[in-house]
């Protein structure tokens, strides 16, 4: 069993080798997604918060119209 493996202990090596070298690749390939994932998360949210504020300012500017100039302001906004 012994002379086995001193025979084979360098293909042993090779092959513990392989395997973790895989496992490295597959785990930066896992960090890789997940950070891209994160990236487009951020910019989502970051365009959600763009709208959100146009939106209060429009809000903002609108509730100081009159009624008049508020429906000229919705008649612009309006699919017709």
């Amino acid at each position: 069993m012994l002379a086995l493996l001193f025979r084979f202990w360098p293909h042993i090596v090779g092959a513990v080798a392989a395997i973790f070298v895989g496992w490295k690749f597959r785990q930066s390939g896992v960090e890789a997604e997940r950070a891209r994932q994160a990236k487009e998360k951020l910019a989502a949210v970051e365009d959600r918060l763009k709208m959100d504020r146009e939106a209060t300012d429009i809000e903002r500017h609108v509730s100081s119209l009159s009624e008049d100039e508020a429906r000229k302001e919705a008649m612009r906004w309006s699919r017709h």
